[in-house]
């Protein structure tokens, strides 16, 4: 009679932290990429000029992406029970290295997105004789309705604010790559 200890399914955990780390980062990029591609689109239609400065949102989303393929391959090449044991332990620190990474990723995907599109266009309710006015819904509100176009002074803090939203994934890669790394310190062998 074999006893169950758990340790056989240690792998599975690990690679779901593998492919949460990649997909949820990867979710970020994605939204992140879309929400401020949409805005400069939008507003390259008023100003072409601008389409290469207010580019930088586009770019940084797309970085978060690779933060979540290195978690993903250090988890990876961390899950060998062939060679070495994998217990339980081991599969759930890669199973959070993953989510703390993925997370942090989608987290500062969705903030690069918002902070990208509104920096780039300005998407803020404008006074109306008749309520509110949200940007592009009525063309009479105000012409051209662009922040980056309209003030140029917001790009500075614009950048900022994508900085410190980029920031967040850089928290989850540096604690995904510690809790990966106490993955095999479970046991003394």
């Amino acid at each position: 009679m074999s006893t169950f200890s758990g340790d056989e399914t240690a792998p599975f955990f690990g690679f779901l932290g593998a492919a949460a780390a990649l997909v949820f980062s990867c979710m970020g990029a994605a939204y992140g990429t879309a929400k401020s591609g949409v805005g400069v689109a939008s507003m390259g239609v008023m100003r072409p000029e601008l389409v290469m400065k207010s580019i930088v949102p586009v770019v940084m989303a797309g970085v978060l992406g690779i933060y979540g393929l290195i978690i993903a391959v250090i988890i990876s090449t961390g899950i060998n029970p062939k060679a070495k044991s994998y217990y339980l332990f081991d599969g759930y620190a890669h199973l959070s290295s993953g989510l703390a990474c993925g997370l942090a990723g989608l987290s500062a995907g969705m903030a690069i997105g918002i902070v990208g599109d509104a920096g780039v266009r300005n998407v803020l309710k404008f006074p109306f004789p008749f309520g509110y006015c949200h940007v592009g819904f009525l063309s009479s509100c105000l012409s051209p309705n662009r922040a980056n176009a309209q003030q140029p002074k917001l790009f500075v803090g614009m950048i900022l604010i994508l900085i410190f939203a980029e920031a967040l994934a850089l928290y989850g890669l540096i604690v995904g790559i510690i809790l990966s790394s106490r993955a095999g310190q479970s046991r003394a062998e």
